[in-house]
């Protein structure tokens, strides 16, 4: 039997240990920069939020971008500064009530009292913790010996995080636009009308994407809020706003958001968890039958198997960031592939008539 010899060329060697390599240091790259990166992620989403709403000022007699783009970015700050000045006060006396009803609840589960009383009685959590402190201490149990450190980095990192974000969405509203043009224009002349279609659809899908989940997520925040406190709910504004915060991830928020508001509002009273229960339910099924598909119908057509997909893969890539990213990144692919489709069956022409057997 002869053998076959297959050589390859030094060059193609080092071409394909050169790919391999530059996707090491990429990997590494990604990282040891995550943090930033998600910063800019957050500018990024913040900047298509807000782009509309420049574009809408423009379009009303003020020709200069950079006049419209501070005049949206100073509008929301002090929209922001404002909701802020109404909600945090009631915030900070929930959060100070809570800790003040700690102790309690921590009385009422050693002793076996109360609603929570059955996890001593049944599970016997108390002795379970006892065993933590005993094995690691309090470090172990918290996973954090230098507390102040802790907090005071933490507090740091949130300011200086808040500021870059800031920049980096007003410098991305100033100039995004010019950086795509600048795009187009190192694209052959016959390509860009194409890509300039891509582009206008990709922007609409994120776009749309976007706007439309803070849009959700605000009703789904103001409602939640609304009957907590018609049911004297406690911390009916807190858990309000985590349930905003928490219908921003895909899919697996809104639940999260029902269970953790529906086991305070039957640590309260019996009637009201019940209440709030059906409320969560009924209105889940009124944002995923009603509202997404209202918001995202005409944005991003996505079937609810590749959403589900997409939010799997992003969540285990890069936690709640990645499950926020997934479905943008899934239209985008589709726009790409679409188009990538449609040139290909322009090309082929018209499919042949079947010959007759």
């Amino acid at each position: 039997m002869e053998e076959r010899l297959v050589r390859f060329r030094p060059r193609a060697v080092l071409i394909v240990l050169g790919i391999i390599l530059a996707g090491v240091v990429l990997i590494e790259i990604i990282r040891a920069a995550q943090g930033i990166l998600i910063w800019i992620f957050v500018a990024i989403f913040l900047a298509l939020a807000l782009n509309p709403a420049v574009d809408a000022v423009q379009r009303r007699g003020i020709a200069r971008r950079g006049l419209a783009v501070g005049i949206v970015f100073v509008s929301a700050i002090l929209v922001i500064a404002a909701i802020a000045a109404t909600i945090i006060p009631t915030l900070v006396s929930q959060v100070n009530d809570f800790v003040d009803a700690v102790p309690g609840y921590v009385e009422d589960l050693t002793a076996g009292r109360g609603k929570l009383g059955f996890l001593e009685r049944e599970y016997q959590i108390t002795e379970r913790v006892r065993e933590a402190l005993g094995d690691g201490g309090a470090s172990k149990l918290l996973g954090f010996s230098g507390t102040a450190l802790a907090v005071t980095k933490g507090v740091v990192t949130a300011v200086v995080a808040t500021v870059t974000i800031a920049f980096l969405t007003f410098f991305m509203l100033l100039e995004g636009p010019a950086w795509v043009e600048r795009f187009y224009s190192l694209l052959p002349a016959e390509q860009q009308p194409r890509w300039r279609k891509i582009g206008q659809d990709i922007y609409r899908t994120i776009g749309g994407y976007v706007t439309g989940n803070l849009a959700i997520s605000l009703i789904a925040g103001v409602v939640s809020t609304a009957v907590l406190l018609a049911l004297d709910v406690p911390f009916a504004v807190a858990l309000g706003l985590l349930v905003a915060i928490l219908d921003l991830i895909p899919l697996a928020g809104a639940t999260i958001a029902a269970i953790l508001v529906t086991t305070v509002a039957f640590l309260d009273a019996t009637t009201s968890g019940v209440i709030v229960l059906i409320f969560f339910i009924l209105y889940q099924q009124l944002e995923n039958h009603v509202l997404q598909p209202v918001v995202y119908g005409r944005t991003v057509q996505l079937s609810p198997l590749a959403v589900l997909i997409a939010v799997l893969i992003g969540a285990e890539l890069a936690g709640v960031v990645g499950a926020l990213a997934a479905i943008p990144v899934a239209g985008t692919i589709q726009v790409i592939l679409r188009d990538w489709l449609e040139r290909r069956r322009a090309k082929g022409g018209p499919a042949a008539e079947p010959t007759a057997v």
